[in-house]
């Protein structure tokens, strides 16, 4: 059975939690309607299964952003599929592009780990990487809130120096979550900060610290320069930490937070991916680019503004919001 056919299953079989579905359901809402919109135009020059129908579809997935490597694969394997399984109608082939999408992210993601990673003893130490304006302040704030609603001691690090009004942000994040933050005056030396809150995390044996870094410095170089001697600064502290490395991506940028994804990754050892503001964007596609072509796990999705709608990434659910309307499809006679 094909992890599109285990889906239909078990979600049409109420399995499924129906709170953190309805967060999946709401949150990905526009990006299921644009991949909806893109389909229905493509059928609506619907005639025939043939070579420019491929071609179509092809530029179809490209503008739904589930990246090119996977759109061309697809389109490659729908060939046979729709052969295959003597499909014509429009709902029959619409059919078999979803099982064939879900099945390919399926496979991709087989040895895939979506958990947040925590220390066996000691302080936790998640660091957040990422441009400016992805999200890491809020995205930090909000898991603050969580862990401390779970029992957890939380520290924020404000390793974020250089921008404008980044540490007061942070500062107020704390305010509001009743959590203490290590900071310095802006223009600070970042891997102070951090040496400082890691000192702090051990000495009043904290369960989770979480630092925020720079999204931009004079150039890339100096930014990834920057998030190594922090992570160095960590490692030489406690070994066996960083847990997580983070990066932070906007899910309104499309393909140009692949771009951003396959940058860092190059240069900055990263665990995990925190897509964020998925509710606000038509682009959930990305999701399944970043599976695809990047192979590195999301573990965050941010489906909404409020606090409890930072969710922890979960892959069936987030193909089941994606394509909903489509899994549930009946079959025509």
């Amino acid at each position: 059975m094909g992890l599109f056919d285990r889906i239909k299953k078990a979600f049409g079989g109420g399995e499924a939690e129906p709170a953190v579905v309805d967060k999946y359901d709401a949150g990905l809402e526009k990006s299921r309607s644009t991949f909806g919109d893109k389909l229905n135009a493509l059928f609506a020059n619907f005639r025939t299964v043939d070579e420019d129908f491929f071609d179509d579809l092809e530029e179809m997935l490209i503008g739904a952003d589930v990246g090119y490597e996977t759109a061309v694969r697809l389109s490659d394997e729908l060939r046979e599929s729709v052969k295959l399984q003597n499909a014509k109608k429009p709902a029959e082939v619409a059919q078999v592009i979803v099982a064939k999408l879900v099945d390919l992210y399926g496979e991709a993601g087989a040895s895939e780990d979506n958990t947040l990673h925590y220390a066996e003893s000691g302080p936790t130490i998640f660091l957040f990487v990422g441009v400016n304006g992805a999200g890491k302040t809020t995205t930090i704030g909000k898991l603050a809130h969580q862990l401390k609603e779970e029992g957890k001691s939380v520290l924020l690090a404000a390793g974020d120096t250089f921008r404008a009004g980044a540490i007061e942000q942070l500062q107020e994040w704390g305010r509001r979550d009743g959590v203490p933050v290590v900071a310095t005056e802006a223009g600070g030396d970042p891997a102070a900060v951090v040496y400082d809150a890691v000192q702090r995390a051990k000495a009043e044996q904290v369960d989770v610290l979480l630092v925020d870094t720079a999204g931009r410095l004079q150039n890339k170089v100096n930014l990834m320069k920057e998030l190594d001697k922090i992570r160095r600064v960590i490692v030489r502290e406690l070994p066996d930490a960083p847990q997580e490395v983070l990066l932070v991506l906007d899910a309104t940028t499309g393909q140009n937070a692949l771009s951003q994804a396959k940058e860092f990754n190059q240069t900055t050892q990263i665990t995990g991916i925190v897509l964020t503001k998925l509710d606000g964007s038509g682009k959930g596609g990305i999701v399944l680019a970043i599976r695809n072509e990047l192979h590195v796990p999301v573990k965050m999705v941010g489906l909404g503004e409020g606090m409890d709608d930072l969710q922890a990434f979960d892959p069936n659910k987030f193909v089941y919001g994606l394509f909903k309307g489509l899994i549930d499809a009946p079959a025509e006679d």
